[in-house]
């Protein structure tokens, strides 16, 4: 008897769980607050590394299109002093691929491929324990129930209350996401100073980071320290005063740096939140997390990559064992916890040294990753 397995959430995790399932000849229901694919932006770009994100893909039998479609190149570093300086410049090998970049966008549409999503479908929240199965509500006030319910929903989760009652905190760092398009054509100056990958750059508390994604656009972030509600006096979407709020934070540093915000064609305000380093909770029947909605960290690289490989191992477990569904379940997270805690340390320890009141922290810690 086939189980009733549904995945809340088409992002990283929950495309490529489904996608493991379906090769596998599982059935599985992919429920998506959005829409449509498109509904909103997709996002900037991945690096997916060999033994996480690139296994998962391989798991999906995705492994030869990701590679066709990825940029080794965009592996690529240059770190700058704020007087513009160049501090490092990294290039990889021709032959390197353990973290090429892919758009999120292309990602998406990779892992969709003849997956069934139901779009539209927000979920309220999840009832685990019903005679039935986990009872799931929807926003339109519909119920369904499931023998399990994987909720890779994201940092501000529905699904996880059902399974741990922790939430999400705020890590003192805050980033503002802006973008460039044509920088080639429009901004070649500026195209040279990303080159084919990232330019990054560190002051006292603060830094901005200038990555290029496919087909000319670049998404340029900064982070800093700051309180929750620094901008409380700032329309963020006004565009020119978040432009001047951002110039005068960074004011002093090299004009070139400056001219990506300058240039900037909108502001998006991002807190950093993360859940505790060892998020885990008491194992409920028909019911776990993936992903940020399991073990939210900051962004450094990690979190899509953990995302894609727990979904294909939840995705195998499931197939391999059907007939004993909870166990095969049961075990996963006991494996998912240990290795996210690891992450967590790692990227927390790394947030805390890239936004930095010495900015030879962020440069120390990119020559223990990749040495100059």
């Amino acid at each position: 008897m086939r189980q009733r397995i549904a995945v809340i959430g088409s992002g990283p995790a929950g495309l490529t769980f489904a996608r493991v399932l379906h090769r596998h000849g599982q059935p599985v229901t992919v429920l998506e607050r959005d829409p449509a694919p498109d509904a909103r932006p997709p996002g900037g770009t991945l690096d997916l590394h060999e033994g996480l994100g690139q296994l998962a893909l391989d798991k999906a039998g995705l492994l030869a299109e990701f590679q066709a479609l990825s940029r080794p190149e965009g592996q690529a570093m240059r770190i700058l002093d704020t007087d513009g300086t160049v501090l490092r410049d990294w290039r990889p090998r021709p032959d390197d691929r353990a973290n090429p970049e892919i758009d999120r966008g292309q990602l998406r549409d990779l892992l969709l491929g003849p997956l069934d999503v139901q779009w539209g479908r927000g979920v309220t929240h999840v009832v685990p324990g019903t005679r039935d199965g986990v009872l799931v509500h929807f926003a339109d006030g519909r119920q369904e129930t499931f023998d399990l319910v994987v909720g890779a929903d994201g940092a501000w989760s529905r699904v996880r209350p059902a399974v741990s009652s922790v939430t999400p905190h705020y890590t003192g760092v805050t980033s503002v996401e802006t973008s460039l398009d044509d920088v080639d054509t429009r901004y070649p100056d500026l195209a040279r100073l990303i080159g084919d990958g990232s330019v990054a750059v560190y002051g006292v508390n603060r830094k901005l980071v200038a990555q290029r994604n496919s087909g000319g656009h670049v998404k340029v972030y900064v982070q800093f320290r700051a309180p929750l509600d620094w901008h409380a006096n700032l329309d963020l979407a006004d565009a020119e005063a978040a432009r001047s709020s951002l110039l005068a934070l960074f004011d002093g540093w090299a004009a070139p740096v400056l001219d990506f915000l300058r240039h900037g064609n909108a502001f998006v305000h991002r807190p950093l939140y993360v859940l505790p380093v060892s998020h885990t909770w008491t194992h409920v029947p028909g019911v776990t997390l993936l992903g940020d909605a399991a073990h939210l960290m900051p962004p450094l690289g990690a979190g899509a990559n953990l995302a894609m490989l727990e979904g294909a191992e939840l995705a195998e477990a499931i197939a391999v064992g059907p007939e004993d569904l909870d166990g095969a379940v049961h075990a996963f997270e006991e494996q998912m916890w240990a290795r996210a805690s690891r992450w967590a340390k790692i990227t927390a320890a790394g947030l805390k040294r890239l936004v930095s009141p010495d900015p030879a922290e962020a440069l120390a810690l990119f020559d223990q990753v990749q040495p100059s």
